[in-house]
């Protein structure tokens, strides 16, 4: 149909079809991940089972299944499904399908609108289907690998349902590529492939989450297996697939040692300066298959343990790291947490207020009971201050330098120091100010 095609069941027929489209589930028990949103119970998979006639959005990276579910609630309800095409469709193309929706729809015929990657659409291409939103007249599905928060229009997303939805996990890929691999009908099932657990673990892993690029994988791979084997048994063997993705297969278990020793090898690096070598530990784990948000969580860690407040900016520049990569997917938002390595590598580093932190937490296990000094404590009724609660209380914005002599520890652990700032990067200046607000205690102690 030109701008958006009309999904028949005619088309399932077609042989030629690549094996990511031949192996798209038909319906929800077919359907492999999001069991947080389809599990029996779960929120979208209740608003099918009831035919809600809600439009939704879908939010989630690529080959995830946004578009086989669309086609799912389509059949479940019994609905036409359109497709549109989110590059070439214009506002008159637009229009036009919803005033055939709106006429259709009084012989009683539903209408289901597919959009995907809908943040395409501009602010007056949206508008377009409010009316029809609106009255019911079809029923929107958009689908969108970004933040619908931003890229869809207000009026819109308040008459639509978001669902976000989950990079698919190596072992829900594994699942899929094992389907493909029995099933005679529509996957490969034919050709009487071989390929061991590993072969489909590597090719789950170089997709990253994405089923519909682990079928591209398994699907060239098969074709190749199929002309070297002249005739005998077809095998996929770590060399061929090392030949088809065109680089080289890492071996690396995330749930083993050499999971540990990545990770402990790019900390390490981080925190003795060493941009050089933690760029090239995060590049070992990155090309290995590591989940990216795996690795962005502990580099946060890295720049609140080992740099701290001597480049107080370390913090701020690893979760924007962690905010890029999402917004940026792979590979572009690996750039974004190498950026933020080499920066945590090349900071000061301090690990005063971890080391203070621990300290703290050992005196909180042996003095939890001790009780809050009364001076420290508000005083909202009159038994309370009556009991002391306030009294001797110094309000620091009252007093020159805004500095107490007053003691706000428990008594128990009076005097006691557990931040120690270094002399390396911005904790200079804070060992400065703490050095200063000794003084000034002092000084008023004396007064």
């Amino acid at each position: 149909m030109g701008l958006f095609q009309n999904v028949s069941a005619s088309a399932e027929a077609g042989g030629s079809r690549p094996l990511a489209d031949r192996m798209r589930p038909r319906s929800l028990d077919e359907f492999v991940g999001q069991e947080h949103l389809l599990a029996p119970g779960k929120p979208l998979r209740l608003q099918i089972e009831r035919d809600d006639p809600g439009s939704l959005i879908l939010w989630g990276p690529p080959g995830v299944g946004k578009t086989t579910l669309a086609k799912i609630i389509s059949h479940v309800t019994k609905a036409q499904f359109i497709e549109f095409s989110a590059v070439l469709a214009g506002i008159k193309e637009i229009k036009q399908v919803m005033s055939d929706a709106d006429k259709a729809r009084q012989y009683g015929t539903r209408t289901l609108i597919f959009v995907d990657e809908i943040h395409r659409f501009n602010k007056a291409q949206q508008d377009a289907f409010l009316p029809y939103v609106e009255s019911g007249s079809i029923r929107l599905i958009g689908a969108t690998t970004e933040n619908p928060s931003f890229e869809v229009i207000s009026a819109l997303l308040s008459r639509c349902r978001v669902y976000t939805l989950r990079a698919l996990s190596e072992a829900e890929i594994v699942e899929l590529l094992r389907r493909a691999l029995a099933d005679s009908e529509r996957g490969l099932g034919s050709l009487n492939l071989q390929a061991d657990d590993e072969i489909l673990e590597q090719i789950a892993a170089y997709a990253s989450g994405d089923a519909r690029s682990s079928y591209n994988v398994l699907e060239l791979a098969a074709g190749a297996a199929k002309e070297l084997a002249h005739g005998g048994p077809a095998v996929i063997t770590p060399e061929l697939l090392k030949d088809v993705l065109q680089k080289k297969i890492l071996r690396y278990d995330k749930a083993g040692e050499e999971h540990y020793n990545l990770i402990s090898a790019l900390h390490k690096s981080v925190r003795n300066s060493d941009a050089d070598a933690a760029l090239y530990w995060l590049a070992r784990m990155l090309e290995s298959g590591e989940d990216p948000l795996y690795i962005v969580r502990r580099v946060v860690r890295m720049a609140v343990e080992d740099i701290g407040l001597a480049s107080p900016q370390a913090l701020s520049i690893t979760l924007a790291a962690k905010d890029a990569f999402h917004f940026l997917g792979v590979p572009e938002g690996n750039l974004a947490i190498a950026q933020a390595v080499v920066y945590l590598a090349l900071a000061p580093k301090s690990n005063a207020v971890y080391t203070a932190f621990g300290a703290v937490q050992d005196d909180v296990q042996k003095t939890y009971t001790d009780p809050v000094p009364l001076h420290l404590r508000n005083a909202p009724t009159g038994l309370m201050k009556s009991l002391g609660y306030a009294k001797d209380y110094q309000y620091a914005h009252d007093l020159e330098g805004k500095v107490a002599n007053m003691q706000c520890l428990p008594d128990n652990l009076a005097g006691r120091r557990y931040y120690e700032p270094t002399s390396d990067g911005f904790e200079a200046e804070l060992r400065k100010r703490m050095e200063e607000i000794e003084r000034k205690k002092k000084e008023r102690s004396e007064a």
